[in-house]
């Protein structure tokens, strides 16, 4: 009965955890306030602070920074190991420009405030170190984190949690506690280089394998287990080594972003990374300690603003200096202005080592969890008192939700207004997504119905009802996002027929790697009716000119396919190009200067041999 009694009061706390979140998340919403300041709320209401349902916060915290993991996890799915090293510049330029002016400046501002030398500098240390939770956060809400400016505060992110070791190394040295030893400062170096070891090599020789042997027992289950484990192993293996458990993460995320089976493994992650870090937000609710914000009130209070503000100018003053534009520079400033979790961690770590006092410890606490407490309410009053201009309004615009159509067109320009008009003769149900606002306006002056939507993320084409279209037209014209859309496409949605428009030759061979049903170059097809009405027109009888064209595309159609059967792209997929289906391939022999005009029709000009 004890037993009974005693599970019963946790369920009764685990209920009370879970309907203080369904209350004051959507109550929030409603009032745009955000999700994430809807959390901190619940947390305060029930922690010790409040109604007093839970009594250790800090353990709650501690389960709770799994959700920042798995977060982290995500993200370095969508990291291709090229991607980031094209990023190399932002996180170690960027990064420690913005990260070393900032700590200088809240240094000063500190000690402005009376705090002694090391307290000041571990207080500012702490606080430059950015909420990646809060951040991220906003950021998805947003649908930036996959935009340019989104992926240079990632960058900066990264450089943050790597930051943390080198901090915690520096309050060891500032200690003045009796020294440990160099051996074992040594130690734990090594420790953390064979930690960052080990996940490499096993990213690279065992994770891939691992999950081919777990799809071919076909149990969604074991895949979800799979997935668990390599999220919380390699977060174990970085915490093990002292290092940090969201950055283990982030690196399996990336050493399986070019894996097949990333997109399962971010659908079988994503239910608990939600759970998870709206846990962490209500954790950092209840730890705000209202005794200590009472007693220190004007201190407390005068430091989170000036922190805050002073932080904010620092990282717009960086990204001005870096070239980035005004409202971008402004954007940053506003979600990074805060402290971190992990300057938990690094105010602990100096409060056991006597660098700085409980009092200040408390003190310092206080202030980060109230600056990311105050971070969405910054968002919101910026946003409305300073609202950006350097895009058109979204007044008026529908956003893509709960859609379906038999054809999912994804882009509306010129090349998918054109396709699309064949659909609609035939009142074919179509869905049409794009993100320039102002061709949405434009369009339905004209009777069009086109809905604003990123097709590259899997949330909005899982919206659009690309899980119930039987085809889905990808008519953008930027190669890098069709690709991601492709690959959305292939391993979400085979029950659609997949269409794309090419960039180019070497683009089409891309799309028959990825394994489309049809592919058509944006330009070939138009440059041979072009040369055709050329030839015409300068005498050449018509059926003449008409059988020219067809030899124009019989033996583009044949280099095509040798070049594919070379490349060995296939990808087991009845392949079809542009308007043609090409024979089986036969030798040929095609003189190289017919090759390279030939092949000057479609923008290219390259040398093609049989």
């Amino acid at each position: 009965m004890a037993v009974e009694s005693a599970m019963g009061d946790q369920l009764v706390r685990v209920v009370g955890l879970l309907g203080a979140a369904v209350v004051m998340v959507p109550l929030f919403r409603r009032l745009g306030l955000g999700s994430v300041l809807g959390y901190l709320a619940a947390g305060l209401l029930i922690g010790p602070f409040g109604l007093g349902w839970f009594s250790d916060p800090q353990a709650i915290l501690h389960v709770a920074e799994l959700g920042v993991v798995m977060f982290l996890f995500v993200i370095g799915l969508e990291m291709r190991p090229s991607h980031l090293w094209s990023l190399r510049g932002e996180i170690f330029g960027l990064g420690s420009l913005q990260i070393g002016t900032c700590i200088a400046v809240l240094t000063g501002v500190a000690l402005l405030f009376g705090l002694p030398g090391k307290a000041a500098f571990i207080g500012a240390a702490g606080f430059v170190l950015t909420s990646t939770a809060i951040v991220m956060q906003l950021l998805s809400e947003r649908g930036d984190i996959a935009l340019p400016r989104g992926q240079k505060i990632v960058s900066i992110l990264l450089f943050e949690d790597l930051l943390i070791v080198p901090l915690l190394a520096l309050v060891a040295f500032m200690s003045p506690l009796p020294d440990t030893g160099a051996d074992s400062r040594w130690l734990g170096v090594v420790t953390a280089v064979a930690a960052l070891a080990g996940l490499v090599a096993a990213g690279i020789w065992l994770l891939n394998p691992l999950f081919r042997l777990l799809a071919a027992v076909k149990a969604r289950e074991v895949m979800t287990a799979a997935a668990l484990l390599v999220v919380l192993g390699s977060a174990l293996l970085m915490d093990v080594g002292g290092l940090s458990m969201a950055m283990g993460a982030f690196l399996a995320g990336v050493l399986l972003s070019e894996s097949t089976f990333r997109h399962q493994l971010e659908a079988d992650i994503e239910p608990f990374r939600g759970i998870l870090l709206g846990l962490f937000f209500l954790a950092v609710g209840m730890a705000l300690d209202l005794r200590v914000v009472a007693s220190n009130a004007g201190l407390i209070l005068s430091l989170v603003a000036a922190l805050m503000l002073a932080k904010g100018l620092g990282i717009y003053a960086v990204a001005r200096i870096m070239r980035s534009p005004h409202a971008e520079a402004l954007d940053r400033a506003v979600l990074m202005a805060q402290g971190g979790e992990f300057a938990f961690v690094l105010f602990a770590a100096a409060a056991a080592t006597g660098v700085i006092d409980a009092r200040t410890n408390a003190n310092l606490t206080a202030v980060v969890v109230l600056s990311m407490a105050f971070t969405p309410l910054v968002v919101l009053a910026v946003r409305r008192l300073l609202p950006d201009r350097s895009g058109p309004s979204m007044e008026g615009i529908d956003e893509a939700q709960d859609l379906a159509g038999s054809v999912l067109i994804i882009g509306f320009g010129r090349f998918g207004q054109v396709m699309s008009q064949s659909l609609l003769a035939r009142d074919v149900d179509v869905t049409i997504i794009d993100t320039d606002i102002e061709m949405i306006r434009s369009a339905g002056e004209f009777g069009f119905k086109v809905y604003y939507g990123d097709g590259t993320r899997l949330d909005v084409l899982h919206a659009c009802g690309a899980d119930k279209a039987r085809a889905i037209a990808v008519c953008i014209d930027d190669r890098t996002a069709a690709n991601r859309i492709v690959e959305l496409c292939r391993g979400e949605f085979s029950q659609a027929r997949l269409l794309v428009r090419a960039f180019d030759r070497e683009h089409a061979l891309e799309l028959v790697a990825l394994g489309v049903d049809y592919h058509i170059r944006e330009t070939f097809e138009s440059a041979v009716l072009f040369g055709r009405a050329a030839l015409e027109e300068i005498g050449v009888d018509a059926d003449e000119a008409q059988s020219v064209s067809e030899e124009v595309r019989r033996l583009d159609a044949e280099r095509f396919t040798l070049e594919v059967a070379a490349g060995d792209v296939r990808a087991g997929r009845p392949l079809i190009i542009g308007n043609t289906a090409p024979a089986t391939p036969t030798p040929f022999t095609t003189p190289r200067r017919e090759s390279q005009r030939l092949d000057r029709a479609d923008g290219r000009a390259e040398a093609t041999d049989a």
